[in-house]
């Protein structure tokens, strides 16, 4: 049994005697003051953020009369999805003070790496550190802030996958895998803190053993698995087969996979805020398969994934599309 699930058995035995709950916002003040509230009840390990954009949006339709919106809206709100702290600015603020109420809640804290120099090959979600050393500096006060409590850290969504498709230059390779690697050492240094390096998703590496090299020499073996299908669309039956088929050429590595937005399954050729999408399995670590830590929501839903299909810029809250995938829900 993977250190992940005994991490958060035992959390989950202390939520229960707590009796509370709680989660992360995409800014500081969506989490300022969330130790002293409570959100709904979820069935998870995780923290729930009363004051989430979905939660703030909730409460506007409540009382605009929305109630019908509201309700649906609940199905977002009411669930963990991992904090993204931005990477142009100092993370540990809004880590810290995430990390301070999940502890208060006897939660763990679901967060996202997501600032790696040359991020996204200029493409939507394009940024990232200026170079390697601003990166360093980056993930040591995102481990820093962490401190002692218990989280679990989705390390570059996109990092690894951007160098097997080519996207990132050649040259620019051996100084990712390096920085990824030295980002799972001292994201590890922290107690109580579980890291999964992103690994793309079966419809964009289509042969997993491709992954399998970049992610040795990115570090892999230090982490706790690897994190599949995040921001995608990709089913469970076919992450988790794609999952199986890489964790065995990496050794047995477990993973945890993305259920945010794959009710309905991809868009063939879309996926950028693609219509008609579904909520997918709610976050949990009882996912019934020893290969699979967990089912997370890492993309938070009803954040758009880039000014397409008439949607914001990258990570922005739109609330007719979180709308749509709370209606179109099953679970």
């Amino acid at each position: 049994m993977s250190r992940l699930i005994h991490t958060l058995s035992a959390l989950t035995a202390l939520a229960l005697a707590v009796g509370c709950s709680s989660a992360p916002g995409v800014d500081e003040a969506s989490v300022a003051g969330t130790a002293r509230k409570r959100a709904d009840p979820a069935d998870s390990a995780f923290w729930v953020d009363p004051e989430s954009p979905a939660a703030r949006q909730r409460a506007l339709w409540e009382r605009q009369g929305r109630e019908e919106d509201a309700v649906l809206l609940q199905r977002i709100a009411g669930q963990p999805a991992a904090l993204w702290p931005a990477g142009e600015i100092d993370p540990a603020p809004l880590v810290r003070r995430a990390t301070r109420a999940a502890t208060e809640a006897g939660r763990t804290v679901l967060l996202t790496a997501y600032n790696i120099p040359h991020r996204d090959c200029g493409q939507h979600s394009a940024g990232g550190a200026d170079d390697a050393d601003a990166y360093r500096r980056w993930i040591g006060r995102f481990a820093d802030a962490i401190g002692d409590a218990r989280a679990l850290v989705v390390l570059e969504p996109d990092a690894v996958a951007h160098i097997v498709d080519g996207c990132t230059p050649g040259e620019l390779h051996a100084e990712r895998e390096r920085l990824l690697g030295e980002a799972i050492t001292r994201l590890k240094a922290q107690p109580n803190t579980a890291v999964y390096l992103d690994a793309g998703n079966p419809a964009w590496i289509t042969e997993p053993g491709k992954l399998v090299d970049p992610l040795k020499r990115a570090g892999i073996a230090d982490a706790d698995g690897f994190a599949l299908n995040v921001s995608n669309f990709q089913t469970d039956a076919v992450v988790k087969t794609y999952g199986k088929r890489l964790g065995a050429e990496l050794g047995g590595k477990h993973f945890v996979v993305d259920t945010s937005r794959n009710g309905n399954g991809p868009l063939p050729g879309a996926w950028c805020n693609p219509p008609g999408r579904a909520l997918g399995a709610r976050p949990t670590t009882d996912t019934g398969d020893p290969a699979v830590d967990a089912y997370l929501w890492i993309k938070r839903p009803g954040e758009s994934d880039g000014a397409c299909e008439g949607g914001p810029d990258a990570g922005r809250w739109w609330p007719q599309y979180a709308l749509e995938l709370a209606r179109n829900s099953r679970a």
